[in-house]
């Protein structure tokens, strides 16, 4: 039995992809020094001016579709942002554990469901740059459904599409404001990725449980 997790009691597992089971360096590397860097150097801004006003844009489009959007991103900073996010490619990696991870859960029936914010053409590299696919059953994009992860409206929209049952339906997610309000909802089985980012400092959310590692979750003979 897992030491966090009565498998038994679960039956569909919702995954999110950046900081959960992809290395959330990758994105951070892009919106806090790659985008400033590139967009400040054709304004004559030092990235650190450059970095002050994208993320005050950020902040004032947090928890809504557009602040995960390229298209957006790419209208309101005149660059196009989809292409520039491929010069990192480099970064992208998988977290330990996880193809393992995603391999167990499918060898006992248990049902691989991707669920990001992800635009749709940041998803898409990220799919042919891993094959992170290979190891799901079924890939939703929040703005397939209109509304973010953070929205309530995102959990019944989901909830027609998949038709899972919230009482046996684990989140995995690096976001809290995601999983809160996955847990208003109603899915009962909850667990915050501790350290997105492989590079940077954990996390603490004392209200919610924390992964540390994908070994946590798997079963112990």
């Amino acid at each position: 039995m897992s030491t966090l997790i009565d498998w038994d009691a679960i039956d569909t597992v919702l995954l999110d992809m950046d900081g959960t089971l992809l290395d959330l360096h990758y994105d951070n590397a892009f919106w806090f020094d790659h985008l400033p860097r590139t967009w400040g150097a054709q304004r004559g801004l030092d990235v650190h001016a450059a970095r002050e006003h994208i993320l005050a844009q950020a902040e004032q489009r947090r928890g809504t579709l557009d602040f995960y959007c390229m298209n957006h991103w790419s209208a309101l900073l005149e660059l196009d942002v989809a292409t520039l996010n491929t010069e990192l490619a480099h970064l992208i990696g998988l977290r330990p554990q996880v193809q393992e991870f995603l391999h167990w859960l499918g060898s006992c029936g248990k049902q691989r469901v991707l669920v990001t914010n992800s635009h749709r053409s940041g998803l898409d590299f990220k799919l042919a740059h891993t094959g992170l696919d290979r190891w799901l059953d079924s890939i939703v994009c929040a703005h397939d459904l209109a509304a973010p992860k953070e929205d309530p409206a995102f959990w019944p929209r989901l909830r027609a599409l998949h038709g899972f049952d919230p009482a046996r339906t684990l989140l995995v997610d690096d976001n809290a404001h995601v999983l809160r309000a996955a847990r208003d909802y109603g899915i009962a089985h909850l667990l915050a990725v501790a350290q997105p980012d492989s590079r940077a400092q954990a996390q603490l959310l004392p209200d919610l449980p924390m992964l540390q590692c994908f070994s946590q979750v798997l079963p112990t003979t």
